[in-house]
């Protein structure tokens, strides 16, 4: 494996083959920049030197922005171009900036020193549900547990439109929400949720879109995902319980959302590919393909103001999704809605087969029947005003470790 001249301990998230993109701000400018183990490489003035010597870029200012949206919506070439330019650049044998003091100065900031933003301008954001295990758990707790999916889960990649504003980067507090609730049979009222959860998903990264009335085919699907951020997913579940029939989340969903602030590219992940579950019934042509996830571990924790750590409560893969991303952006278009660069797709709470694994505090706790024990004496149902929680996420393969950094929060 190839390595940088930057010093990078073994087993760090950030090696030469990562390079995840952000956003961030340092002594009071934004700049686009990739991480490399414990520093920032600057693109935006990388880019503005005249350094960045990349064809397919066709001369245009992709770094110098605000946001990434402006490079995802070059496409796949050129992402595959400006990576392979910039795993040269930082390599050990590449004297250009190894042997430049001056420069690395100018264009390696420490991660310490920067304030990390929202990497892409988010103009849609759809949340799905393909988790078998977890679609599974939830019925049996809320509907039949002899026959706990609902007869369409087994043949549409099921998913809802969320509240692409209300998309905030790690370390934004989130607000517990008000709205309505029913408590047994009483009639509603409007109160703050009672029952405050929260999921592991990860958010796929749209890079290039298609035209209002042009499906994605299956076989394209993937060409047109940038990569993958760690995603929360918070969860009013008393809220939630009331609306969502007929018409699914609201109130219970649209008031936040938190992302990991590095997008982790598709090039970097395709070591980490690993086929998914066996699908039956058979998915509908437009669906049909070998189903392909990745070998992603996450990490659930947990911080109570009691709490000087963090406490790990949950550990599961995304692996055993049964629905997989490019079935996703299929199922999205065939009808010809149309995605754009920088829409985030979820993946929807990811759960697996053993009750460690599972995703949710819902779901960990069995609905509540079983309260989560924790290291400072406390236990948890769901979470209270102050408690963090946090996903961390690793890939690995033999001698190669990629990580997502982090996605974390506190309510408030």
């Amino acid at each position: 494996m190839q390595k940088s001249f930057i010093e990078i301990p073994a087993g760090h998230p950030f090696p030469l083959y990562n390079l995840p993109y952000g956003v961030f701000d340092y002594q009071g400018q934004t700049s686009i920049g990739v991480a490399i183990g414990d520093y920032v490489l600057n693109l935006s003035l990388l880019e503005e030197k005249g350094l960045l010597k990349v064809a397919e870029l066709k001369g245009k200012k992709v770094f110098n922005q605000p946001t990434l949206n402006t490079f995802l919506e070059m496409g796949k070439p050129c992402w595959s171009a400006v990576r392979k330019f910039l795993m040269h650049f930082l390599a050990s044998d590449t004297s250009d900036l190894r042997d430049n003091p001056a420069l690395q100065k100018e264009l390696l900031i420490p991660q310490q020193q920067v304030t990390m933003k929202m990497p892409v301008h988010v103009g849609g954001y759809t949340d799905f549900y393909s988790s078998l295990e977890h679609a599974t758990n939830l019925g049996k707790m809320f509907r039949d547990p002899e026959n706990p999916l609902l007869p369409n889960w087994k043949y549409i990649p099921v998913g809802y439109d969320g509240r692409a504003s209300a998309i905030v980067v790690s370390g934004t507090k989130i607000k517990r929400p008000n709205g309505q609730l029913k408590i047994g049979d009483d009639a509603p009222i409007c109160a703050l949720t009672r029952q405050f959860d929260t999921e592991i998903e990860l958010g796929f990264v749209v890079g290039t879109g298609n035209e209002l009335g042009c499906p994605i085919s299956i076989n394209q699907a993937a060409d047109h995902i940038f990569g993958a951020v760690i995603l929360l997913d918070w969860s009013a579940r008393d809220i939630q319980r009331w609306e969502y029939v007929p018409l699914g989340p609201f109130l219970g969903k649209n008031f936040g959302t938190t992302i990991s602030p590095w997008i982790v590219t598709m090039e970097a992940l395709a070591p980490f590919s690993t086929p998914g579950p066996v699908q039956d019934p058979k998915p509908l042509p437009y669906l049909s393909h070998q189903n392909t996830n990745f070998d992603i571990d996450l990490h659930l924790q947990i911080k109570t103001p009691k709490m000087d750590l963090y406490q790990e409560i949950a550990h599961t893969n995304y692996k055993y999704m049964y629905w997989d991303i490019a079935q996703q952006v299929a199922h999205h278009t065939v009808n010809g809605c149309n995605l754009r660069a920088g829409d985030i797709l979820g993946t929807g709470t990811i759960s697996g087969s053993t009750s460690d694994s599972y995703g949710s505090l819902i779901e960990l706790t069995w609905g509540g029947q079983n309260p989560i024990h924790l290291d400072s004496g406390e236990s948890r149902v769901y979470l209270e005003d102050s408690d963090s929680m946090q996903v961390v996420a690793f890939a690995k393969r033999d001698d190669l470790t990629i990580g997502f950094g982090c996605a974390e929060a506190t309510v408030f």
